[in-house]
């Protein structure tokens, strides 16, 4: 059950909500689950009860988050269409000046973790659009609205809500400040408030972690997350592929981890061209493209992308964006500025 703000009638309103068409309502207190939450919160972590009822008393449950959280993109499109939203001009021309801008802390922080600069680029350009797109829900209501109204992931939203309450407390956070995705995740990098709690770092030292304007914290956190999930430097990530004449029965569905090798692969009939060794990881995967199937070989760096998204095509649209903006940043510095073009003409 919830109630309005106004703290009038509750009848029917629960019913409301999955219907998508009321407003927003603020949590009840006495509801057995919130009192049982809020309980937990006390013992477990010596939380401040009438500050933790204060805070989830300016909780909004919002339908429309309930609406967004129903249709994922990713559950919802083609590889073809999924594609199409991520690797686009502007977002490959908004990437190279976004790695001009930061190139300084990209290869420092590249340097420092083995992870790639395409690759921390490409992640916060298709998780928002370079910090231009972060989400205007406060993190607060997201995950309350979820963990208390949207029985299929409950569980996880209220773990989620919990480390979100103990974020606040050590970082002396404002509980309502916070903005973020329908789903609570945070600032730049798109963090869930678990991994803000255990990969977010304060990457130039000034006592913050802030994911939301500091960008190097936000490289420096987004690298720390690859670290953190055994991102293997100099490794590849992906290569192009193809069944042969040796290929038998249907083609495995894509999965989230890497079950044969380089060498079973090929023994199998898959084709693809690679420098990796045949007993390193590696699995096929299958999209349906623009111009039809495509069959690719994800490697352990592949799998270590879709940790951050539990997503194949999330970890193929990271790496292909990453590899575009890679090739636009060269071109960049490869193309003639105004002042070369005037110096080259007056020497001819």
């Amino acid at each position: 059950m919830i109630k309005l703000k106004s703290r009038a009638s509750r009848a029917g309103l629960a019913c409301l909500v999955f219907m998508y068409a009321s407003p927003a309502f603020v949590i009840d207190i006495e509801r057995p689950d919130v009192s049982r939450f809020i309980d937990s919160m006390v013992s477990k972590h010596s939380y401040d009860r009438d500050y933790l009822i204060s805070v989830l008393d300016s909780a909004e449950v919002k339908p429309a988050i309930l609406e967004a959280i129903s249709k994922p993109a990713e559950k919802m499109l083609s590889w073809a269409e999924y594609r199409q939203i991520f690797l686009t001009r502007e977002r490959i021309e908004a990437g190279a000046v976004f790695w001009q801008q930061h190139e300084e802390d990209l290869r420092r922080i590249s340097s420092e973790t083995g992870v790639p600069c395409d690759i921390l680029v490409a992640i916060i350009g298709v998780e928002t659009y370079f910090g231009r797109i972060t989400g205007k829900h406060r993190v607060l209501d997201a995950l309350t609205t979820l963990a208390f109204d949207y029985p299929p992931r409950s569980r996880f939203f209220l773990r989620e809500l919990e480390e979100f309450l103990l974020l606040v407390r050590e970082e002396q956070m404002t509980p309502t400040d916070a903005t973020g995705s329908y789903a609570g995740a945070m600032g730049a990098p798109q963090f869930m408030p678990s991994s803000f709690r255990a990969y977010a770092v304060d990457a130039n030292a000034d006592g913050k972690r802030d994911i939301w304007s500091d960008w190097q914290d936000v490289i420096g956190s987004v690298a720390n997350y690859f670290v953190a999930h055994k991102w293997t430097s100099g490794e590849p990530v992906a290569v192009t592929a193809s069944l042969g004449a040796e290929w038998q029965g249907p083609v495995p569905a894509n999965t989230l981890s890497a079950n044969e090798t380089v060498a079973s692969l090929q023994g199998m009939g898959v084709q693809f061209a690679t420098a990796v060794a045949g007993d390193q990881k590696g699995q096929l995967l299958t999209f349906d493209g623009k111009d039809g199937t495509e069959h690719w070989v994800g490697f352990h760096n592949f799998f270590v992308i879709t940790r951050y998204n539990h997503s194949p095509m999330y970890a193929l649209s990271v790496y292909q964006l990453g590899q575009e903006i890679a090739a636009e940043v060269a071109r960049l510095s490869l193309a003639p500025t105004a002042g070369d073009a005037v110096e080259n003409a007056a020497t001819e």
